[in-house]
């Protein structure tokens, strides 16, 4: 049985008054940075702040909310594939230096959903931090909430934050907490043990044993037996139960609730650029950034 999977809204018109971020490219930089600035070799940025004093997904004109290009549209290709591109001008949102940025979804192997997103720094170092905030109910978009999919994921470690949300700065593993995902159990099994649910960064465990991907998460729909399972290149994934959705009207008619989906944002750690101990997601000129993700679908019995 086949299922729209993905939380979304029918018209563009919706999506351009979105404040959910359903299925979108996020950047400049995802995620929050504190206090809407960061200090880079002795210059101090200050950038726009949309969540209080800090910036969260690239601030209120983030990459979310621009008209991308369309590059390549291959929709009857063995390998259907669509390619877009935005250029980012020097002082967006308070971010410096022109950027290229481009983003490329594939079917692979008929089940598969490969996602690239590259950008190319032209002319100073600026932070970068793309991620994909796609939706995901494996039920149906439609089907209620996620509380009962057992999730997996391969990080042992969290960047816990404050009441804002911001990264501390430290480490903390997920043993013997309500963050233990390390071995498959359902979503709802100890959410209440947290304020309002997941929303937080997990510090993957990286094997150089896989090649370019390491294996992120994998989520499992029992009822019916439809299975993800998310491979990436960057150090973190952002775990969110959507807990802010409230009476959202989506597809078809649909009003999606809170936990009505779930996010594996793969990502650079949240507030890296005011952290030094965190992976840096600065990128100097002339450098390439690359972020990949393939999800691959199957069933089970």
């Amino acid at each position: 049985k086949l299922a729209d999977v993905v939380l979304g809204y029918d018209s563009p018109k919706d999506y351009m008054n979105d404040t959910t971020y359903f299925g979108a490219l996020v950047g400049r930089v995802a995620n929050r940075i504190g206090g809407a600035k960061y200090t880079y070799e002795g210059v101090t940025y200050k950038l726009v702040p949309n969540e209080g004093k800090n910036i969260l997904h690239g601030g209120p004109k983030g990459f979310s909310t621009v008209i991308w290009e369309v590059d390549q549209f291959y929709p009857k290709a063995p390998s259907p594939y669509i390619r877009f591109s935005y250029f980012s001008k020097d002082g967006e949102e308070g971010f410096p230096g022109n950027l290229k940025v481009k983003v490329a979804y594939k079917i692979v192997e008929g089940n598969h959903l490969s996602v690239s997103m590259t950008a190319k720094a032209l002319d100073k170092a600026t932070p970068v931090n793309l991620a994909q905030h796609t939706y995901w109910n494996l039920g149906g978009h439609n089907s209620g909430n996620i509380l009962a999919n057992d999730v997996q994921i391969f990080g042992s470690q969290i960047t816990p934050v404050d009441d804002e949300l911001i990264p501390t700065g430290k480490f903390e593993k997920v043993q013997r907490t309500p963050y233990d995902f390390l071995k498959s159990h359902a979503v709802g099994s100890k959410i209440n043990e947290l304020p309002k649910g997941y929303d937080i960064n997990y510090v993957l465990d990286i094997s150089k044993k896989t090649g370019p991907l390491n294996r992120v998460a994998i989520v499992k729909d029992k009822k019916s037996g439809r299975v993800m399972e998310l491979w990436a290149n960057k150090p973190g994934v952002q775990f969110y139960t959507s807990n802010l959705l409230k009476h959202e009207k989506g597809k078809g008619g649909a009003v999606y609730g809170p936990h009505a989906a779930l996010a594996l944002e793969t990502q650079g750690f949240p507030d890296a650029v005011n952290h030094p101990n965190f992976p840096s997601v600065m990128v100097s000129p002339c450098e390439h950034y690359k972020h990949h993700m393939l999800y691959k679908f199957s069933t089970t019995s």
